[in-house]
């Protein structure tokens, strides 16, 4: 039997500093058709995946991949105010948010859904504890689980790093570091980050696939397959979707999901319903409670880290007039939310 802390140990050692060179060595999935749910996960059992439920996977005590989340960057962690040059997008085409706005709730977000399988390892923990006192034994003192970092693929030209390169003093490193210590959890934040080329700025189409040889690289960090499985967070502005659902073909087993920010250079666009690929599925957001109200119904979050994102994004918003498009949005969401809690609780 693997014990929980020996899967604790083989995390810590895939979630240092690498260098991907070469492609994961893993069979890939052969391609299932794409269908569109008639509801939000209505062909889900109980509303969940059952390949998403962690609880459906391995016996938690045995073994349970920890989760990473993989994200893009503008027009997902924040705005870029629908900048472009000549016609060509400086980051994505959001209007909603100035350029530079990180988007209500996002880092708790993404805290949240990389802490749902570390907190389900600690109660296994905690149990062990428990039944080693309750057999005489002395309590063993355990290390405290720490939730991967987020790893980054972005769009932005690598020929430029020196310009745009996500440094550890960055803005938006610090507010990664910032909802980690609120949590307990100092040091989690930004992890690889892997950058596009001038050659997708030339020619934009190549973004999407640029992201998912990045996302292949990255697996590098567990050629097993086994410690590892993630979750892919972009938006609907520069081919993210082509990326996720590419990824969700060809790496079903380590891929649990795909959730896409909706951002559009028009007010109120229209948010598509969910759909799945090979059994997985793909979730559209117009905000990040509407992103974790999902999470939540789909088992890869608990309530609470739903209600903490809530939290979040509505001090995030603060005193801004609650009769803007960006409170319409969220009070939407956070309706979502309580109906997810009141479905949850009965």
């Amino acid at each position: 039997m693997m014990k929980p802390l020996l899967v604790a140990a083989v995390l810590a050692a895939s979630c240092s500093s690498f260098s991907p060179s070469r492609p994961r060595r893993i069979p890939r999935a052969p391609t299932a058709p794409t269908t569109a749910t008639p509801g939000p996960f209505s062909n889900f059992p109980n509303g969940r995946s059952a390949r998403c439920d962690p609880s459906r996977t391995a016996p938690l005590g045995l073994y349970q991949p920890f989760t990473q989340v993989i994200s893009d960057v503008d027009d997902t962690l924040k705005s870029s105010g629908g900048v472009n040059v000549a016609g060509v997008a400086l980051g994505g085409i959001d209007v909603q948010y100035k350029r530079g706005d990180f988007y209500p709730g996002v880092f708790q977000f993404m805290l949240e859904l990389s802490l749902h399988s570390v907190d389900r390892y600690s109660e296994v923990l905690l149990v062990d504890e428990e039944d080693a006192v309750e057999g005489g034994g002395a309590a063993e003192k355990k290390p405290k689980l720490a939730p991967a970092k987020v790893a980054v693929l972005t769009a932005r030209a690598e020929e430029f790093k020196a310009a745009l390169e996500l440094k550890e003093d960055s803005k938006l490193a610090v507010a990664f570091r910032t909802a980690g210590e609120r949590a307990g959890y100092e040091g989690w934040g930004l992890g690889p980050v892997l950058y596009g080329s001038v050659a997708e700025w030339v020619v934009q189409d190549r973004k999407g696939m640029r992201k998912f040889s990045n996302f292949e690289r990255l697996l590098e960090q567990d050629p097993t397959g086994t410690v590892m499985q993630y979750i892919y967070v972009g938006d609907t502005g520069e081919l993210d979707q082509e990326a996720g659902e590419t990824m969700l073909r060809e790496y079903p087993e380590v891929v649990k999901a795909v959730f896409l920010h909706v951002v559009s250079d028009r007010p109120d666009p229209v948010v598509p319903p969910p759909k799945i690929i090979n059994g997985r599925p793909v979730v559209f957001f117009r905000t990040y409670v509407g992103a974790a109200a999902r999470a939540a119904q789909l088992g890869l979050m608990d309530e609470g880290g739903m209600m903490r994102v809530v939290a979040a994004a509505e001090e995030a918003l603060g005193d801004l007039n609650r009769d803007s498009e960006k409170w319409a949005d969220l009070n939407r969401d956070i309706t979502l939310a309580y109906r997810t809690l009141s479905a949850e609780s009965a």
